[in-house]
């Protein structure tokens, strides 16, 4: 069963809510303070208790009341609608009650679509939903003006305030959520371009390690086939085996592939891929057996462990072996030596790895330079450091030093199992 967190109580309730709440609110206080309840001391001039005695406004302030709440139901489909729904009213409600102004407190349900609005739409739709509350404003405004009436302090100043305050709170989320889509995009972006390199490493340093291996055998082969048939059948026998590891190599990488995808989804269907065999278990372990088709291929590869042998994160355990075959695999194609070794060394807090050889030294001045590219990657990914380039005394070094997280005794119990 997944657990999953609420969201807050103001974040679930719609917004057209808040502006019906606001409004109704507003609305029916005075109903109830000067026309429901028996005569107290204090009167209200905005709101007289024979303010509905007629027809026509109460049947103008049911109106109003239907108006707003058609508004703040329609205000998260129909946004500008409903906003113009809520402001006609609100100039309703003050109509039937014969007021030249409209309440503060009425008018704050308006403030509350306009932030919704802000928050929701284009800057150039919200400001045309500000400007028309800020009109109607104005109007009432004007019109006192024009009467007359001096009486007071002026309201209209400060509700218009409060519109710019709404529309820059709105204003201001919808920037946080447009930043935060940005950042989501790029993201995306980001661990797209991740996953393209690392597959990108994964078939070169698979492939590339075995074609060179084909390619060595097959071309020994041609040349011996007529006159040493016995090691032409091996050397093409050799590269039957290369062939299929690679096939087989290539066939759980695009499984795995599939697999991701298929978890992306949620289908839950099963094709019969096992988990275990989309992603085969290859580390330090396998660098004897690489040595061995190496040396088949005509370059002799010694192995030569230091140190306290231990299991390592799977991680390291991978990128070092990589880094091993990409390595060996360039001093088989490229350096033109008979010989290459292999050190790894297993220090208390870092793995060291170096592959040499006394070839001719610039050992990818014909390759394309991704195999280089994508050790040094992995090596970084891991936070370690990575150098190649020619010995001092002839042939090609690679070196990489590779850091090992501390483990608890009970981890490394663990993973020993």
């Amino acid at each position: 069963m997944s657990a999953s967190v609420s969201s807050p109580l103001l974040k679930r309730i719609p917004p057209g809510l808040w502006t019906a709440l606001a409004w109704f609110a507003a609305a029916v206080q005075p109903i109830v303070e000067y026309i429901v309840m028996p005569p107290g001391p204090t009167h209200s001039l905005n709101f007289p208790r024979d303010g509905l005695d007629s027809l026509g406004a109460r049947a103008l302030l049911a109106l109003a009341f239907v108006l707003v709440l058609a508004g703040s139901a329609a205000l998260r489909r129909s946004t500008t609608p409903a906003y113009a729904l809520v402001i006609a009213g609100t100039v309703a409600s003050t109509v039937a009650w014969r007021q030249d102004e409209i309440p503060p407190l009425q008018f704050l349900a308006v403030d509350v679509a306009l932030c919704y609005i802000a928050a929701i739409r284009s800057r150039r739709s919200s400001l045309t939903a500000a400007a028309g509350a800020l009109g109607v404003l104005t109007c009432y405004f004007m019109m006192r003006r024009l009467m007359g009436d001096d009486s007071g302090i002026a309201p209209e100043p400060s509700l218009a305030l409060t519109v710019v305050i709404a529309w820059l709170i709105g204003n201001s989320v919808h920037q946080a959520r447009a930043h935060t889509e940005e950042l989501y995009a790029r993201a995306a972006a980001q661990a797209v371009t991740a996953e393209r390199l690392r597959i990108a490493r994964e078939m070169h340093d698979t492939v590339a390690h075995s074609i060179g291996i084909i390619a060595l055998q097959a071309g020994a082969a041609a040349r011996v086939v007529e006159t040493q048939p016995a090691r032409a059948r091996e050397a093409m026998l050799t590269v039957e085996k290369a062939g299929r590891e690679t096939l087989s190599g290539l066939r759980r990488m695009l499984g795995a592939l599939r697999q991701a995808d298929q978890d992306q989804e949620g289908t839950g269907q099963d094709h019969g891929l096992a988990p275990a065999s989309l992603q085969p278990a290859i580390g330090l372990a396998d660098v004897e057996r690489l040595a061995a088709t190496a040396t088949a291929a005509g370059v002799r590869v010694e192995v030569r462990r230091q140190g306290k042998h231990r299991p390592l994160p799977a991680d390291i355990d991978l990128a070092a072996f990589r880094i091993v075959q990409e390595s060996v695999t360039n001093a088989v194609r490229h350096s033109g030596a008979d010989s290459c070794l292999v050190r790894l060394e297993y220090r208390a807090d870092e793995l060291a790895v170096e592959v040499s050889d006394r070839g001719k030294g610039g050992g990818t001045s014909t390759d394309t330079g991704y195999g280089l590219i994508g050790m040094r990657e992995r090596a970084a990914l891991l936070r370690g450091d990575f150098t190649a380039g020619p010995r001092p005394g002839g042939g090609f070094l690679v070196a990489v030093r590779l850091p090992i997280p501390t483990m608890t005794e009970a981890e490394e119990k663990a993973r020993a199992i």
